[in-house]
């Protein structure tokens, strides 16, 4: 099982990023997927999940109305669209399945 996370980056108050993740080494298009991120100092907040045929989402409060989970079982990909991005929403996120390991995450930093 192996989780590759990326899209991650430096933005502005305000601005948007997607961030994408690659999953192998399950059957995929039959896990509800998940993003996570641990903020320093914190512990890991489940931010949104999908389920696996995609047709049902859930969100943190926190991330609800801003954050968009989306998902392609045909390319084993799970994505996160973030707008409006906050200084509180810098962290780093992750994929999960709920199996394997833990992927290296992507590095969100919201800041001016």
């Amino acid at each position: 099982v192996q989780y590759v996370e990326s899209g991650g980056g430096l933005v502005q108050p305000g601005g948007s990023l997607r961030l994408s993740c690659a999953a192998s080494g399950f059957t995929f298009s039959t896990y509800v997927m998940n993003w996570y991120r641990q903020a320093p100092g914190k512990g890991r907040e489940l931010v949104a999940a999908i389920t696996s045929a995609g047709d049902n989402t859930n969100y943190a409060d926190s991330v609800k109305g801003r954050f968009t989970i989306s998902r392609d079982n045909a390319k084993n990909m799970v994505y996160l669209q973030m707008n409006t991005l906050k200084p509180e929403d810098t962290a780093v996120y992750y994929c999960h399945a709920g199996i394997g390991y833990w992927g290296q995450g992507t590095q969100v930093t919201v800041s001016s």
